[in-house]
């Protein structure tokens, strides 16, 4: 067999999936058979709609083949030369992605560099191993919060209760949070998230809400992972000590009080994929208990409109 069935986003709000060359591993690359890949909702949405990811971006059409698919986990099916540490039948997962610009993961084959892969546990379930690279985004903010032990016995607020935010919560709480408190202005999210051993979940528009920072009751701590202004202004209003960013800022927040510290994103690293594997194996990450829906490829039109109603929080495809 030299085709594999690959997605191809070829005009807003439409995709294809089609017939396309395997590709061959070039040098210190790695060709994995893509047993599972999740949604990155922010990603999806903003593609399959036609809109830039961040400001000042530009789109074209056809995006390029399996994008922007790059949550992935599969067996090692061949190896580029002069890889190391990887052999045919390795179970992996990508733990960084490397771009928009080149074949994605939408895709029942897809070479990637190796140093964009981590091996992982053969047995588990795709859902389980597929979201780790998300699993490494979050882990860069903990570990930075870890540094500075600013979790072990604090309030911890997180607002956003999207995949992002429920991983979130399973990290803090594994770091030793004494209260764990979620904010989200969708009643469905706020209603998924209940299982996921929040202390208290609020909707940040209603009152009474969380105390303002200079009460009794305020969070000590919190981490933002939506990113809109209302959402950032809302926790530095709220919080005491520390605000860590880690949704996608899309306009300018205002900084009023310069005793509250700001943590910006450290960026992506290795430790971090490395940390979050570690939670997964351990049981104190479950990264499947997110993933809503399992579909084929050829859903991917419903798979997106579910996430867009929010009906879905996360989506596995099953390429085979």
């Amino acid at each position: 067999m030299n085709t594999m069935k690959g997605l191809q986003i070829t005009a807003p709000e439409q995709a294809e999936v089609r017939e396309f060359p395997i590709p061959e591993p070039m040098p210190g690359e790695v060709l994995v058979q893509v047993s599972g890949v999740t949604t990155c909702p922010q990603w999806d949405l903003h593609v399959y709609y036609g809109r830039p990811m961040f400001a000042g971006g530009t789109l074209s059409f056809p995006y390029p083949v399996g994008q922007p698919g790059h949550e992935m986990t599969g067996v090692v099916a061949a190896i580029g030369a002069g890889v190391m540490g990887f052999k045919p039948g390795d179970t992996v997962s990508a733990w960084r992605d490397p771009g928009q610009v080149r074949q994605g993961c939408y895709a029942q084959y897809v070479a990637l560099a190796q140093e964009h892969l981590i091996q992982v546990p053969a047995g588990m379930e795709p859902a389980h191993l597929a979201p780790l690279e998300l699993g490494m985004c979050l882990a860069s903010t903990i570990l930075e919060l870890k540094r500075v032990d600013a979790l072990r016995g604090r309030k911890v607020g997180i607002s956003g209760l999207g995949p992002a935010g429920l991983v979130a919560a399973q990290m803090v709480r594994s770091e030793g949070a004494a209260e764990v408190v979620g904010l989200d202005i969708s009643a469905m999210r706020r209603e998924f998230a209940r299982s996921f051993g929040f202390d208290d979940i609020l909707d940040p528009r209603q009152e009474p809400g969380l105390p303002a920072r200079n009460q009794r009751g305020a969070l000590a701590v919190s981490i933002d992972c939506v990113g809109y202004k209302e959402s950032a202004e809302y926790l530095m209003a709220h919080t005491r000590q520390m605000v860590a960013w880690f949704g996608v800022q899309r306009e300018p927040y205002r900084y009023t009080d310069n005793t509250l510290s700001l943590l910006g994103y450290p960026g992506h690293h290795r430790a971090a994929a490395e940390y979050a594997l570690n939670q997964v194996v351990t049981g104190k990450l479950n990264l499947a208990r997110m993933v809503t829906h399992h579909f084929p490829l050829e859903e991917y039109d419903h798979a997106v409109k579910l996430l867009k109603a929010q009906e879905a929080v996360k989506v596995c495809f099953l390429p085979w």
